[in-house]
């Protein structure tokens, strides 16, 4: 299993809480997932008063690592002050940084996420940026003092799966020794197979489960294909051929006439 910033993960899934259609769905489906992360929305937990305060007993009830996001911030200044407010209320160092540029896409503000994760490392945050699949920003990213990287495989809730493979592939390769988690895109169990068959980390995913029409049989779905796709890459798969191969040996075999 993956360790991040000096603590070892017992699953390679991460969930998201939001759009569940209860509280106790939600509970349930952390625990079918087997997720040893949730992520939370400081904006949600603030704002919903005396809500706020139980839905967030009922995360510290799941036994899970919590990391507090970023959500809906679109400039460094308004993600650094939302991080600190989160270390705050939840008492947390771990944040997860989003800073979105596009409102269509939900695509990163890179140049702005740079600059938020350079002044959060500094300022003892553990990051864990939420970027594209762009080799050059995720250099710019691990020298702001990021240990881990989260692309996208998509926009955020749009359930396309991979639509860059190659550059995902690319990011695996030219980090090997960088844990590397695919955050948002991913629709169905498939898609996140395929991402862990390349060589990634783990996988943080919230509307696939949250939105299905039964989020509990959908948390346990993902969290067996997260781990048969991690089980493929570990065993060595074939590499796609141009010609057919026989499975059966034509050197030796008997001739009969």
């Amino acid at each position: 299993m993956p360790t991040i910033y000096g603590k070892a993960l017992s699953s390679r899934l991460l969930l998201g809480t939001a759009q569940y259609p209860s509280p106790a769905i939600l509970a349930d489906a952390v625990k079918a997932s087997g997720a040893s992360v949730v992520t939370v929305s400081l904006r949600r937990e603030s704002a919903g008063g005396r809500s706020g305060e139980q839905f967030w007993s009922l995360i510290q009830s799941l036994g899970t690592a919590v990391l507090p996001n970023t959500a809906g911030c679109h400039s460094a200044k308004e993600a650094i002050t939302t991080a600190h407010l989160a270390r705050d209320v939840f008492g947390i160092e771990w944040i997860k940084l989003e800073v979105i540029g596009d409102h269509d896409t939900l695509q990163p503000d890179v140049f702005e996420l740079v600059e938020a994760a350079r002044v959060l490392c500094e300022d003892g945050f553990s990051v864990f940026p939420y970027t594209t699949d762009d080799l050059v920003v995720a250099e710019r990213l691990l020298e702001a003092g990021c240990q881990v990287l989260m692309p996208w495989c998509a926009p955020i809730g749009s359930a396309k799966g991979p639509l860059n493979l190659d550059a995902l592939h690319s990011l695996r390769g030219h980090f090997p020794g960088v844990p590397l988690i695919v955050d948002a895109g991913i629709g169905r169990p498939s898609h996140a197979a395929v991402v862990m068959e390349l060589g990634f980390d783990a996988v943080l995913l919230n509307t696939a489960v949250a939105r299905a029409g039964d989020p509990v049989a959908m948390a346990t779905a993902f969290a067996r294909a997260i781990e048969a796709g991690r089980l493929a890459f570990g065993a060595g798969m074939l590499e796609p051929r141009d010609m057919a191969v026989p499975s059966t040996p034509v050197i030796g075999k008997g001739v009969f006439s």
